[in-house]
């Protein structure tokens, strides 16, 4: 993600203020201020600081020694899903999508190196980690992933490979850069991505391109089930299809011009 400006527009208060926030986790939801000064690795003074500065904005609480985020935070995903028409223009499409697959359906950004969930209707909780808007997930272990990325240029890529953790998620997980790299231009050249057991053994997803009026791919769109209630080839033979419509269909609220070109090439128009 290009940031414009130098270190002279850099504003490193906000930067830490925001480092706090994210410091609360699943891991610590209630945590001390000593534990937030290991996190970050801020002073305990300066931690101190930001959170009374936090807690002023109404942001975080505090009850005896420790702190917890209060609901303002939640603010914050409003605003975002506020200015984002397409969000709601998808969210009526991913709840037919998910009427129609009996699967849980998402749309997804790229945020760097992770893919992030923008909007979802689950149907059964088939991942370890509680998937919902806002979560984050590894681009390279993804269908979703290696969608975004496939259309992101060969720059964004070569970016992307220089600086991603890929790390192996399950024995599956494709970790080298050159058969990524080949990955990806498959999924551009069919225009649908289907990834098994790389994230997570045992779960298996597939995903296509969303496209705004200029034809630029901005979200991925995303079908998940278990192994044991598809494998992959059913998965490319009755889902893929209907992914490609409800796609398409987004797309065209978003003014995009589908051109009536068959699946294939650059995408699926």
């Amino acid at each position: 993600m290009a940031v414009e400006g130098g270190d002279r527009d850099h504003v490193q208060s906000l930067e830490r203020g925001f480092a706090v926030l994210l410091a609360f986790d699943e891991d610590l939801t209630r945590p001390t201020l000593a534990e937030l000064a290991a996190k970050t690795g801020f002073s305990r003074p300066a931690v101190r600081r930001l959170l009374l500065t936090l807690q002023r904005l109404g942001y975080v609480a505090h009850e005896g020694s420790r702190w917890t985020l209060t609901p303002r935070v939640l603010s914050i995903a409003q605003h975002y899903t506020a200015t984002r028409a397409m969000i709601e223009i998808a969210q009526p499409h991913l709840l037919r999508l998910a009427e129609r697959t009996g699967e849980s359906a998402s749309l997804a950004e790229l945020d760097e190196v992770e893919v992030v969930y923008v909007a979802r209707v689950p149907v059964r909780r088939i991942m370890t980690i509680n998937v919902a808007v806002g979560t984050r997930v590894p681009a390279h272990a993804t269908s979703m992933g290696r969608v975004l990325l496939a259309w992101a240029g060969p720059e964004a890529i070569t970016r992307f490979l220089e600086r991603a953790d890929l790390r192996a998620r399950t024995p599956a997980t494709v970790t080298d850069p050159t058969e990524l790299r080949e990955l990806l231009a498959q999924v551009r050249e069919q225009g649908w991505a289907v990834v098994d057991g790389e994230l997570e053994q045992g779960l298996v997803s597939a995903a296509v391109p969303v496209r705004d009026a200029s034809g630029r791919v901005v979200a991925a769109l995303a079908s998940s089930t278990s192994a044991g209630r598809s494998a992959p080839e059913k998965l490319v033979e009755q889902t893929v299809p209907i992914l490609l419509e409800t796609a398409a269909a987004i797309s065209t609220d978003l003014g995009h011009e589908v051109s009536g070109r068959p699946p294939g090439r650059d995408g699926f128009y």
